[in-house]
């Protein structure tokens, strides 16, 4: 039986926010771009008590708690307090899938430093982040993946709840059914329309009829509801996209989207220079319209961009591709890389790049 630990930082981008300049410690602070499109990448646990959070427009969290002090995100810093914790959990197990900046899985059944328990060693994760950091972490301890992120939450901030084999029905049979992850408010809706309001609600409906409502998703929920999760801790997942996205402060006509579309390729391909190992096969652009339609435009050309200047160049042409009305404005334009395979594979199987 398997030995897993979800760590999740506590209001990560704030608290390194509230650690390094003291003067915002004990107040609401949240961290986003100043704007009337900017999104909130993180409220501290001050502002959330004002219902600030995460993802929600600047101006409704500005709204919500006029005293709240705005500060603008430093991804380079939160990297680094990332990597910094990665290495702690490195000390204790090479099996560790990173989700974000803030989270990850960790597999524990066999601990490099020999402490003799999965709640003993998220104690320690959690005290050396503690000690070597300035942050807290909550850590959940379950015998799977599904379990160990949901008890991960239940004693948030700074807490750590352990739920072990022979308590793992118990502790899911009366949790909401919108507490499990994958359940967002559309599917919870769905599964309260059949009466199914809790987990052990879905646990007592047929696994056969939740397959033939909602196919193989369904039959996910149903083993779920029983405590079972066979998917496996996996380290080291191997590149698939890298995408960078930006928001105008005013809609914009297509024209005038070059400078972004610029500015976000050589971001994009900056990201990818840190993958030596791996090339990318196609050049993806989004827009949204100020009606927010989305469209995607796509090419896999015969050899992958050979540089930052090659990527401008094919999302401005992707950008011609598209035949909406002149008078169309757009509020968000993004530029990705997808379809990565190995450098070794892309030079000697030039065949597999063809037009998209």
């Amino acid at each position: 039986m398997r030995k897993i630990i979800h760590i999740d930082m506590d209001a990560f981008y704030a608290s390194v926010e509230q650690r390094d300049d003291p003067g915002l410690r004990g107040r609401p602070v949240v961290v986003a771009w100043k704007g009337a499109r900017s999104v909130v990448c993180a409220a501290s646990y001050e502002a959330r008590r004002f219902g600030v959070r995460s993802a929600m427009p600047a101006l409704r969290a500005a709204a919500l708690c006029p005293e709240a002090v705005f500060v603008p995100p430093d991804f380079a810093r939160y990297r680094a307090v990332s990597r910094q914790v990665r290495e702690i959990f490195a000390r204790h197990t090479d099996l560790i899938e990173p989700l974000s900046l803030d989270e990850a899985y960790l597999d524990v059944t066999h601990d490099k430093r020999g402490l003799p328990s999965a709640t003993a060693i998220a104690q320690s994760i959690r005290a050396d982040i503690r000690a070597e950091t300035g942050l807290t972490a909550s850590a959940g301890v379950a015998p799977n993946k599904f379990v160990a992120k949901i008890a991960s939450d239940w004693r948030k901030p700074d807490g750590l709840f352990v739920v072990r084999p022979a308590q793992v029905l118990d502790f899911l049979a009366p949790l909401p059914v919108g507490r499990m992850p994958g359940v967002g408010k559309v599917m919870e809706a769905k599964l309260g329309a059949l009466g199914l309001r809790t987990v052990a609600d879905l646990r007592a409906f047929e696994s056969a009829a939740l397959e033939a409502r909602f196919g193989r998703w369904g039959r996910r929920l149903h083993e779920l509801s029983l405590g079972i999760d066979e998917h496996a801790v996996v380290s080291e997942r191997p590149t698939q996209q890298i995408s960078a996205e930006d928001t105008f402060a005013d809609d914009v006509p297509i024209e005038a989207t070059a400078p972004m579309i610029e500015a976000l390729a050589q971001r994009v391909w900056r990201a990818a220079e840190r993958e030596p190992g791996r090339v990318a096969r196609t050049v993806v652009l989004k827009l949204k319209t100020r009606e927010f339609r989305i469209l995607t435009r796509s090419l896999t050309p015969p050899l992958p961009p050979a540089d930052a200047a090659a990527l401008v160049r094919i999302a401005l042409a992707l950008r011609a591709r598209v035949d909406l009305p002149a008078r169309t404005r757009y509020r968000l334009v993004g530029v990705g890389l997808g379809g990565f395979v190995d450098r070794h594979d892309a030079l000697l199987q030039p065949e597999l790049f063809a037009m998209d």
